[in-house]
């Protein structure tokens, strides 16, 4: 099992730096998401900068989530 999301911020250019429990810090690229289904509401930044931490994963208004495999996976390290 991959680590779990321990804390999320977001960051300019629809990113988020994520620790994860396992204390690595990774950058997660929201972009290729944002023309996606329900994730196009992402956009708006205000709701995109309303994200949360929730069961190991991120969470935004309206039920918007990702698989924390994906945010793990899928991002590179923080710098």
């Amino acid at each position: 099992m991959n680590p779990r999301v321990k804390t999320a911020e977001p960051i300019p250019d629809y990113r988020l730096l994520l620790t994860f429990n396992n204390n690595e810090h990774k950058i997660f690229d929201v972009k290729p998401y944002l023309s996606k289904g329900i994730f196009t509401s992402l956009k708006d930044i205000k709701l995109f900068n309303s994200v949360k931490v929730f069961n190991g994963s991120i969470l935004w208004p309206g039920d918007l989530d990702l698989c924390p495999d994906t945010l793990y996976e899928d991002s590179v390290e923080a710098e």
